[in-house]
């Protein structure tokens, strides 16, 4: 059964996951309470946030659609960049530069793509002390930004894809395909130490985050956008409302996994284990 969701300006408060592209030099936050304020909303969230500097991709989702981020495939997340060579920022990006210097021209743009093909795979580095990983309780930007002294611990970020794009001087241009939780920021300073340059990001773009690209905020199926597989169920639909105990005997399945159970005019989230049913999600509406 197919379930079509209106594309047009919702009423309050009504259910509606999208995809917004936002802009740059705004910070996630502030470009959720626009869309709430666009859609006459009151309630919303958004998945994956974007630094200020950085523009592109934003999964928003309002009322009930808030609970499916958990759920949604959201790698690899695809990014387009571009390194200012002979720039340096305490920020890895144009957020706070500290100085800027005319640097010589890469003479071999081959070394570049040699270089960035050395990023492949689970890869360590060290986030940016200007993001938003918790040290002691504290936000690392805010301890930046109070002058504090701290450690940042290496990460791992998983690259399934890298691309140079161009280089017009001072200006590389790559793309990147990245696991959850990765700094493309700590990605270009990697590039530049290979590179024996000094640079930092000036333009950083989400394109895509798994199968969610920007489509001029059109809702989506949330169905579609979960991409869990459907289960039959052939018993009461009052059970779900009620948050009765499944029995296992009603589905068409007893394999081990998180399903979805589809109904007219709303959808529940279930999970099997040891043939035993338990809710996720017991009712959100169409």
């Amino acid at each position: 059964m197919s379930h079509h969701l209106s594309t047009s300006v919702p009423q309050p408060l009504q259910n509606r996951i999208f995809v917004a592209n936002k802009p740059i030099f705004v910070s996630s936050n502030s470009f959720l309470h626009r869309l709430k304020k666009k859609y006459k909303v009151k309630k919303g969230g958004f998945s994956g946030t974007l630094d200020p500097f950085a523009c592109g991709t934003l999964i928003v989702a309002f009322g009930q659609y808030s609970k499916l981020f958990q759920f949604l495939q959201k790698t690899p997340k695809t990014y387009r960049a571009v390194i200012w060579l002979g720039v340096q920022s305490d920020s890895y990006d144009i957020e706070n530069v500290t100085s800027i210097d005319i640097v010589e021209k890469i003479k071999d743009k081959n070394s570049i793509k040699e270089v960035l093909n050395i990023f492949m795979g689970a890869i360590e580095y060290t986030p940016p002390k200007y993001s938003a990983k918790k040290i002691n309780g504290m936000r690392a930007y805010e301890l930046a930004r109070s002058g504090e002294e701290f450690e940042i611990k290496k990460s791992i970020m998983n690259i399934s894809d890298i691309k140079f794009i161009s280089y017009s001087h001072p200006f590389i241009t790559f793309e990147a395909s990245v696991s959850e939780g990765s700094y493309i920021r700590s990605l270009a300073q990697l590039i530049c130490d290979k590179l024996g340059v000094i640079g930092t990001l000036s333009y950083l773009e989400r394109l895509n985050e798994g199968k969610f690209i920007y489509e001029d905020e059109k809702a989506l199926n949330p169905i579609e956008a979960l991409g869990m597989p459907i289960i039959g169920y052939s018993g009461s639909r009052e059970w779900f409302f009620d948050g009765k105990r499944l029995d296992i005997s009603y589905f068409d399945c007893r394999d081990d996994g998180e399903y979805i159970v589809v109904f007219d005019d709303f959808f529940s989230i279930i999970q099997i284990q040891n043939e035993e049913v338990d809710y996720i999600l017991n009712k959100v509406l169409l």
